[in-house]
């Protein structure tokens, strides 16, 4: 006979190899009533699969909310008996590992100020090992990679064995559109070097506010992500943390209807035909394009020698604005984002700077 236990981890383990997984509830537990009311709302939508909610929250300064803490675990179990979902909060440090287990808390996230800090994760990770658990971690704060893949090892090392990855923006400095920055090539790459592993868009933490929610989290799922993990909160406007991006579970489950959830493969022949070809022929233009920038570097390193001989700087500031000013008109006439171009001719450029570099130098 199967204890009850047993069986919510069955239904863990169904909803974490669900595509996609969906996770929601308020960004912080503020008190048990709004808890249960967040989640009963969230489960009569038949939309959600994972309640969550922040127990304890790691803020910039000092003295704005940093969660309700361990008192906030007992609501979250009654919400999953409430509901039957399974829940799901975010863990810094070893004491909140077991704190959570000892409510049966179903999955556990890292953070992006946890992320960012090896030792933290490494504190994490030991406190979780031989625990048969899921485990989601954010990316960094700041845009490092190897931060993110290391946490990821940390956890794999332990024997946490179901891993996934939360994309919830990059913190950038001035003024943006964006709360963080998504730096969409960045999860992207993650998707790269962890294939098998399910990645999951945090598209309240991206935008910061609730008008860009839906473009986000459209384009994630554009993006071949896995599951959707938003804030959502019965009274938004009156939110004790991050109150300008959390949205109605109700408003939640209208944006849910109204997003596109596209497939990464399919069997129709019409498509794989023509995607073949047109595929094909992106594979020609590329030869085409290195061939190219290889005779280009060629040329770089005849001017590197010129410059050498003539005792002449690498850098030429008014060579090179005219060069991007002249992409930039050709650029838009093709199509072309001034932002590509800019990313584009910034890289030749470096490319051109290092081969002449070791020419000057040789």
């Amino acid at each position: 006979m199967q204890t009850a236990t047993q069986t919510m981890k069955e239904v863990m383990q169904s909803k974490w190899n669900k595509r996609p997984l969906i996770i929601s509830g308020p960004c912080s537990a503020e008190t048990e009533e709004q808890v249960l009311e967040t989640a009963q709302r969230l489960a009569n939508t038949g939309k959600v699969d994972v309640l969550r909610a922040g127990i304890w929250k790691p803020r910039t300064k000092p003295g704005m909310f940093e969660g309700i803490g361990t008192k906030g675990l007992p609501w979250m179990a009654n919400a999953k008996k409430l509901t039957g979902l399974p829940i799901t909060v975010e863990v810094a440090t070893a004491k909140h590992v077991q704190d959570a287990l000892q409510f049966d808390v179903d999955m556990l996230w890292i953070g992006a100020r946890t992320t960012v800090n090896p030792f933290s994760v490494q504190e994490v990770a030991d406190a979780l090992r031989g625990v048969d658990i899921p485990v989601l971690i954010k990316n960094p704060i700041n845009a490092d990679l190897e931060l993110w893949s290391g946490g990821i090892e940390r956890l794999q090392k332990v024997g946490i064995k179901q891993v996934g990855m939360i994309h919830r923006g990059f913190a950038s400095y001035g003024n943006t559109e964006f709360r963080n920055a998504p730096m969409w090539h960045l999860p992207i790459e993650m998707k790269r070097r962890f294939p098998d592993m399910p990645l999951i868009c945090d598209p309240s933490h991206i935008c910061g506010n609730r008008t860009m929610l839906q473009s986000v989290a459209q384009k994630s799922i554009d993006l071949d992500f896995d599951g959707i993990m938003l804030e959502s909160h019965i009274d938004p406007d009156n939110a004790w943390s991050d109150s300008k991006q959390q949205i109605t579970p109700e408003r939640f489950a209208e944006m849910l209807d109204v997003l596109v959830w596209r497939h990464e493969n399919t069997d129709e022949k019409e498509f794989v035909s023509a995607l073949a070809k047109l595929r094909e022929q992106i594979n020609h233009l590329d030869d085409e394009l290195m061939t190219i920038l290889g005779q280009r570097m060629k040329i770089a390193d005849r001017i590197g020698e010129y410059k050498k001989n003539n005792n002449i700087t690498i850098l030429q500031t008014n060579r090179w604005n005219e060069i991007l000013e002249k992409a930039y008109t050709k650029g838009e006439k093709l199509g072309l984002s001034k932002e590509f171009i800019t990313k584009y001719y910034d890289a030749i450029h470096l490319e051109s700077i290092n081969h002449q570099n070791k020419i000057m130098n040789s």
